[in-house]
């Protein structure tokens, strides 16, 4: 027997890999300190290149999103988020999703992660540094941009 899996359970399953870590960002701004603010894909960026982008879920420093106006904070606010998660879908072609985590961090993002659901693989994307392809890797960290944030990816994989 093969087992298949739809594309709806695959989308299902990507859909609450976003949702998990748009909440475990959340957790950590309450219950750690994380001092700004996340975001899932319906918000949208403005990119200092002029790209409009909504990354799958990002964070903003506090600091840097309380700079901005009230009107800047409506549609896509002018920024480049500091942190960015790009989710492959079963459809997505890599090498958009790179293309586009490179434009992050060309436009200032400091850390991003690509999850590759399909092949159990997280590029990191780091500023002023090469990315880091890691296999099968059980837990992610938000390093010294979002420090004491942690993702742990077993159930991910599993």
């Amino acid at each position: 027997m093969i087992r298949r899996e739809s594309p709806t359970i695959l989308r299902s399953l990507a859909e609450q890999l976003v949702v998990g870590v748009c909440q475990f960002l959340v957790r950590w701004i309450e219950e750690e300190g994380g001092n700004g603010e996340a975001f899932d894909s319906s918000t949208g960026f403005e990119l200092p290149n002029g790209a409009n982008r909504s990354p799958d879920a990002s964070w903003v420093s506090q600091a840097r999103w309380d700079a901005l106006t009230p009107e800047q904070r409506q549609g896509f606010a002018p920024l480049c988020p500091d942190f960015v998660v790009e989710l492959r879908s079963k459809n997505d072609p890599l090498k958009d999703l790179r293309a586009k985590m490179e434009e992050y961090r060309e436009n200032g993002a400091k850390l991003g992660w690509l999850i590759n659901p399909k092949n159990k693989q997280v590029e990191i994307y780091r500023s002023g540094q090469e990315v880091e392809a890691l296999g099968n890797p059980n837990q992610l960290s938000g390093e010294t941009v979002l420090p004491g944030f942690s993702l742990n990816l077993k159930r991910v994989w599993d």
